[in-house]
Formats: C-alpha cells, structure tokens, sequence
C-alpha cells in the first residue's frame, strides 16, 4: 500500500470541496481530492445544472400552451433525446475539466471510494493519505426506502439520463426533486403520478403558496396522492406496480417508470466514521459553529453532508469558504444562519426564503401577512399564466421583511430581490420607494409589501 502524507485531503469535489481543494492550494498547501463520482459534483452533472436545461424546455411548453390562441397557433413539442444531448454539451465535458484544472493546480486526484483507517488517514484503494486537516464534503444520497422491490427504483441521477422518456411516471415522494420531475415529465408528454407520505407537499414552504402550486399541477394533469405510503413495488423495468397504504386501504398503481424523490441523506456510509470518532446525526455530520467536527478537530464537514444549512450549491460554496479560511487562520469565522433563497423550478416556479406564516407564529413574531393569488394581474394576465401568487410577512414593529413566499413567472429572480433587501435589513418601507423598470416581475414587489 502507498502511504502518502499532505496537509489537506478533501473527500468530494463538487462546489464544497473544490472550494477548499482550490483555496488550500492558492494558499500553498499540499492538498490531495478524492471522489468516487466523475469529478465535478452532484449539482454540475447530476442535479440542478443538467435539471434546470430540461426545465428550460418545460418551460417553453408551458408558455406556448397558456397562449395557445391568443397569437400562438401552433404548440412545440419536446424531442427527448435531441434535449438530452443539448443537456450532455454541459455534463459530459465536466469531470476531465475539472481534473485537468486540479492537475494544473497542483492537486492531487485520488479516484474511489475514501475510507478512514483513522483519525487523521484515510485509505482509497490502494493509496494510504495522510494529512493535518480532513474535509468532508460528499454531498447526499437518495435516502434508503427499506421496502420490497426498492431496486426497481430510478434515482434522480438515472431520470437526468434517460434515453428515452416513458409514458407512465410514477414519482415516490413530495419534496423538490418530485415536483421538478413532475412537471419536466409532464411538459414532454407523460402522465405523471406524485405518491407523497405526508398531509401535503414541499412540507419545507408556505402551505397557501404551495396550495396555489398543487393547483397549477392538477390543471396540467399532474396527479398528486398524499398521505399515501409506499410500501412495496414489483414489477421489471419495463411495467412497475407501486403499492402504497392511504386512509387504511391498501391501493396499487401502474406505470413504466418509478422515481425514488423521497428524499437525500448525507452520503457517509462508506466512510467509517466511527474509526475517525467523527459524529453524525440524521441531518449528517455533526459540526460546531465554525463547521468543525464536534468530535475530531482535525476534520471539517461542508455542503450537503454537514448538519447545518439547507442543500443548496451556493449555501455548500459558502461553506467551503467558512472552512478554508478557519484551516489556515484558525477559527475563527462562523456559520452564518441569514436566510437564504430557494426556488422549486417548476412552471411556473415556486421561490422563498425567511420565515413561513406557521413557523413566524411558533416564534411568536408579530407580523403583518399579506396573501394574494395574482392570476389577474398584469404581469400574470400578460402571458395567461392560469396560477401565481404569494405572501409576504413583515414585522409589524421594525417594518423588515421576514419572509416572502412567490409563485410565478420571474419568481426566482425576484426572490433575489428579497434576498438583498433581508440581508442588509431594507425596510419594506424603503422597497416601496425604489423605482423598478416597469412592466416587470420585479415591480409587482411595491404591491406585495404593505404601506
């Protein structure tokens, strides 16, 4: 076995990791990266990059069925395959880019699944790495299902690459991936089934909002089964039959593709965490303020296998910043837990940050509420989008936004807006003096906030 010693050995090299990887670097250490993916990371080649060219597609399937006779006479169509090869021009030149620049950079690539022998080592293959600081930042795996027939399953990675889109969808669960999918699916021409556990769906966003996505959904076709529970499926891959528990009665349902969107763990299973005495929980590795290893100050954990922050690629970047700096300079910058933007990209789509209505009044914040669905205003009425709306909460003592929760075209640049203004603690008083280009999505803010 090859034992080699460095000052950094980063496991993951997706926005977290190469974050790191690359700092360290600049900063003159020997650092050593490792995946047992193609390198580059989930979101560039697996996840939001590759997603967001199939919704581009989506969307403009969308926009020409709504004005269906209303100018536009004939609607386009979605060629799968000829999508999925646009898709490979962004995915497939990443991983030999992104090793071609770590070599460029004086990084050395290890391929494989890393494992720790100790506390401070960690073995992939054949190759023993030694180093005064570890960084973990391996991203998220589909959660396991634990029921019969979980093989037949296809996860987010398989539906990104489909070669050819089925005609029946079925998709377990109700989150982001679920939705997205959905309506991707939906858009190109399949039926499309959501089998979700809970009472409803995007538990994580605000329930009227979401009500007014769910809306939109069914009057595409989009077929949504809540409180249902998955518990076996059968079949082969041409024709699989999902079981499912709702109200006390067993019930089945049919299509030629199943899709696990049932959620993400932290993707430490191959590790051997407990060699390196490192802590996890549910939500993954257990880490302090400054993304340390409660258990073991030699590693830090980053992006979406770390127990703080929601999985978001800006938010994973902005962690590997935190730790590089608290590397080289000694703790001594924080996680900071400001509200961060989220959309669910689907058409239209569904954005938010701060505090929901229901988690404003478990903190008990006195907030000004203020709900609408906006399908008859000019912005909506413009291109007929059937549904949009939001809802806004502003403190009624201080006048700062708290939470903006907007469904519609344009709302995941607007929520940008909201971003800015939360962060540097803009009035919605002071929003409603600027002076926004007009007709835009972004001058419907003025008519959201209240006076």
């Amino acid at each position: 076995m090859s034992v080699q010693s460095f000052d950094l050995v980063v496991i993951g090299t997706g926005s977290a990791g190469k974050t790191v990887a690359e700092a360290a670097r600049e900063a003159g250490k020997t650092v050593a990266i490792i995946d047992k993916q193609p390198f580059g990371g989930t979101c560039s080649q697996r996840g939001c990059d590759p997603k967001k060219v199939l919704v581009g597609a989506a969307e403009v399937i969308g926009r020409a069925a709504q004005l269906a006779g209303k100018g536009i006479t004939a609607e386009p169509s979605i060629d799968w395959a000829d999508l999925m090869a646009f898709k490979r021009t962004f995915t497939d030149p990443i991983p030999e880019n992104t090793e071609q620049k770590f070599a460029g950079e004086g990084i050395v690539s290890f391929h494989g699944a890393a494992t720790f022998a100790d506390k401070t080592t960690i073995r992939v293959g054949d190759d023993e790495l030694r180093a005064g600081h570890i960084v973990i930042a391996t991203g998220a795996r589909p959660r396991p299902l634990d029921i019969p027939g979980e093989e037949l399953l296809v996860d987010s990675t398989g539906f990104l690459d489909l070669p050819a889109l089925p005609a029946e969808i079925i998709l377990v669960g109700g989150g982001y991936i679920a939705f997205e999918f959905a309506h991707i699916a939906a858009r190109a021409g399949a039926a499309v089934t959501i089998i979700h556990s809970g009472k409803r769906p995007l538990e994580g966003f605000d329930a009227d909002v979401v009500s007014f996505l769910v809306k939109a959904m069914e009057g595409i076709g989009i077929r949504i089964l809540l409180n249902a529970t998955v518990t076996a499926i059968s079949g082969n891959d041409e024709k699989a039959t999902v079981t499912y528990k709702q109200a006390d009665s067993i019930q089945t349902v049919s299509a030629n593709l199943v899709v696990h969107a049932a959620g993400r763990v932290a993707d430490v299973a191959e590790l051997a965490l407990d060699k390196a005495d490192i802590e996890a929980g549910k939500k993954g590795i257990t880490v302090n303020k400054y993304l340390q290893s409660v258990s073991n100050p030699a590693v830090y954990a980053c992006g979406d296998v770390a127990d703080k922050g929601l999985p978001l690629t800006p938010l994973a970047g902005y962690e590997g910043n935190i730790v590089i700096e608290n590397i080289l300079n000694g703790n001594n910058r924080l996680f900071d837990g400001s509200p961060v933007p989220t959309t669910v990209f689907t058409v239209p789509p569904l954005a938010s940050i701060g505090l929901t209505e229901e988690q404003a009044a478990e903190e008990g914040r006195d907030v000004i509420v203020t709900c609408q669905e906006t399908s008859e205003w000019y912005s909506a009425k413009r291109i007929n989008e059937p549904v949009s709306g939001f809802k806004t909460l502003v403190d009624r003592h201080t006048g700062q936004i708290v939470g903006a929760h907007l469904l519609g075209s344009g709302s995941d640049e607007v929520i940008n807006l909201f971003a800015l203004a939360m962060k540097h603690n803009l009035s919605a008083s002071a929003i409603r003096d600027v002076l926004f280009a007009y007709p835009t999505h972004s001058s419907d803010i003025n008519y959201m906030l209240p006076a």
